[in-house]
């Protein structure tokens, strides 16, 4: 398999889940400006919404979208529960939990990436921000993960959108569920085997 990720970005939590998975896979680093990979390939070509993640497969099949990723990998190896089984309830609480972080944490941080944005509708991002966060972390005060007492995939990609915090000064601390499970998951050695793992391309594109 080859993960398609720009360093940083939300393709950490695939690679994360991966690591965790122990399952063989290159990492390809994306130029997002040029769309190219480090060989000169045209990344369009293989994912016309031009964005990462991607995942393509050994039968050169290409799937796209985070949560569509992580949940295909989970179920190559069902053992590591990572995720609940298909067609429980508990599989369609973690989807719920998956689609919550997408919507309202990754887009809630994804106007904040804009230097253009006036500064009073910049707050207005970030207070909305704030409430989903602390949802998040009435949840995490229960548990140590968001599902219970078991990682899963929706831990990885929470942990990764969490990352981005620190580029807007956003003090995960005000939140000690959040802080804490942030720590937490940052401990694990697939969490930091990923992020070495990102390191190392990135040196090398």
């Amino acid at each position: 398999m080859k993960l398609f990720i720009s360093p940083g970005a939300c393709s950490l939590s695939p690679n994360i889940v991966l690591h965790e998975l122990g399952l063989p896979f290159d990492l390809i680093p994306i130029n997002m400006k040029t769309k190219k990979t480090p060989d000169g390939a045209d990344f369009l070509a293989l994912n016309p919404k031009g964005y990462i993640p991607a995942l393509q497969l050994d039968n050169g099949q290409v799937l796209t979208e985070g949560v569509a990723i992580v949940q295909y990998l989970a179920d190559l190896k069902p053992e590591a529960k990572l995720a609940p089984a298909n067609g429980t309830f508990e599989r369609s609480r973690l989807q719920e939990m998956l689609n919550f972080i997408s919507t309202e944490i990754h887009k809630g941080f994804s106007p904040l990436f804009n230097s253009a944005l006036p500064d009073d509708v910049r707050a207005i991002f970030k207070n909305k921000l704030f409430v989903r966060l602390g949802e998040i972390a009435t949840t995490l005060e229960k548990h140590d993960y968001l599902l219970g007492s078991q990682f899963t995939v929706a831990d990885a990609y929470l942990f990764t959108v969490l990352g981005w915090s620190k580029h807007f000064a956003i003090d995960l601390n005000q939140w000690p569920s959040i802080a804490k499970f942030y720590e937490r998951v940052g401990a694990r050695a697939a969490v930091k085997a990923a992020i070495a793992a990102e390191a190392d391309v990135s040196k090398a594109a």
